[in-house]
Order: C-alpha cells, then sequence, then structure tokens
C-alpha cells in the first residue's frame, strides 16, 4: 500500500517562500516518477513540477524560476521549494507517484494535500 503524506503548507505573503515535502511509505525505485501538483477553487489540477530518478525535471510556465524540485531516494521524500510566491499560487498541492505496474502501464498514487495560501 503507497501512501503519500505532505506536510510544509500553510498561509504566507506575496513575495514569500514556503517549503513542501512528501514522504512515501515505499522505497522508491529509479524507474518512479515524482511530482507536484495543485488544484485552484474551480480549476482542473494541473502539474506543477516533476522529476524523475535521473533528476530530469520539469516545471509549469507559471512556476519556472520560482520553485524548485528535488528528491532524496534514501528518505523516499520529495520536495518542493517555493520562492516569491503569488496570489496566484493559492491552491491545494498534491504529491504524486507515478509508477510502472508490473502488468504493464504506470499507477499514478496521490497525496491527501495540503492547502498553500498566498496573501497579497
Amino acid at each position: 500500500q503507497v501512501q503519500l503524506v505532505e506536510s510544509g503548507g500553510g498561509l504566507v505573503q506575496a513575495g514569500g517562500s514556503l517549503r513542501l515535502s512528501c514522504a512515501a511509505s515505499v522505497s522508491i525505485s529509479s524507474t518512479d516518477v515524482m511530482g507536484w501538483y495543485r488544484q485552484a477553487p474551480g480549476k482542473q489540477r494541473e502539474l506543477v513540477a516533476g522529476i524523475t530518478s535521473g533528476n530530469s525535471i520539469n516545471y509549469a510556465n507559471s512556476v519556472k524560476g520560482r520553485f524548485t524540485i528535488s528528491r532524496d531516494n534514501a528518505k523516499n521524500t520529495v520536495y518542493l521549494q517555493m520562492n516569491s510566491l503569488k496570489p496566484e499560487d493559492t491552491a491545494v498541492y498534491y504529491c504524486n507517484l507515478n509508477r510502472a505496474r508490473w502488468s504493464g502501464g504506470r499507477a499514478d498514487y496521490w497525496g491527501q494535500g495540503t492547502q498553500v495560501t498566498v496573501s497579497s
């Protein structure tokens, strides 16, 4: 049973910083892709940043230069450092683990989400 537990959300003023953490209950393998998504009220969930075990990284255009994703495989943890936060970054942030299945294809696992609120 894969469980992802996020932490680090909260309320911050515009221009401030937060660091999100996501701890997995299982060992992260070399084929796992981990990422952060967010969902604002009335909007669809969107990818914020993703990282492979080889540290190939992609970011949403809206967060490039402000957010940094990293992973520590030894701790089974992925992080999202968020700097220069803007009110439009306000959303529930979800950790995602994308893993290959033995039967083929890939499966997605999600954390419970952590609220990030940026005040203007």
